[in-house]
């Protein structure tokens, strides 16, 4: 019996990287919880929907999460994303329309919950980086880690149109770092792993 297409609807936002785009899945789930990037081509091999997009030599970073995908492509060429736009909405419509898996194997999403184990500086950072931060970061199509908190340096991991993104300095010390803090007075600093 052949599986019937689900149709979907897929809408682009743009966000303060101009170099990546949100394709957003209208009524959709991709993943019930949690998000991936992959930074390269090599990093997506058990993601066939990521390796597809790389196939396209101008894409350069991939990011999925709940309803929607975050294509960052290169900065270089005569590629605008008005011209590149209905390839990459006809890739992921095709994909999701004939219900293919999102990943080959079972992949590990990071927990952002606390661990009973952590100081309990840290647990209000991710507190704070969840509630306040998270939703804000992936308006605008990217996502962010806690890493680590060493003598008040709060280290974190942003992804998708955050990674490599202009604004994403001015972001991550005007307005993340201002915000921690104001709320958890031990922290001092705020930095980026990927920055």
């Amino acid at each position: 019996m052949e599986q019937q297409k689900l149709p979907i609807e897929i809408y682009t936002e743009a966000n303060p990287n101009p170099n990546s785009l949100k394709f957003v899945l209208s009524g959709r789930v991709l993943m019930p919880e949690g998000s991936v990037d992959f930074p390269t081509a090599e990093s997506a091999h058990n993601c066939p929907l990521a390796v597809d997009l790389f196939k396209f030599d101008f894409v350069r970073r991939v990011f999925i999460t709940a309803n929607f995908i975050t294509v960052t492509k290169t900065s270089e060429g005569e590629l605008e994303w008005f011209e590149v736009i209905p390839m990459i909405k006809s890739l992921i419509k095709g994909y999701i329309e004939e219900n293919k898996p999102l990943f080959i194997e079972t992949i590990k999403i990071e927990n952002i919950g606390g661990n009973p184990d952590e100081p309990e500086v840290v647990t209000k950072i991710k507190v704070m980086l969840d509630e306040y931060i998270r939703p804000a970061v992936e308006q605008d199509g990217g996502a962010i880690t806690f890493k680590s908190f060493d003598e008040g340096k709060v280290t974190v991991e942003l992804q998708g149109s955050c990674s490599g993104c202009p604004s994403s300095t001015l972001t991550l010390k005007a307005g993340i770092e201002n915000l921690l803090k104001r709320m958890v007075p031990e922290v001092t600093e705020v930095v980026a792993e990927n920055a």
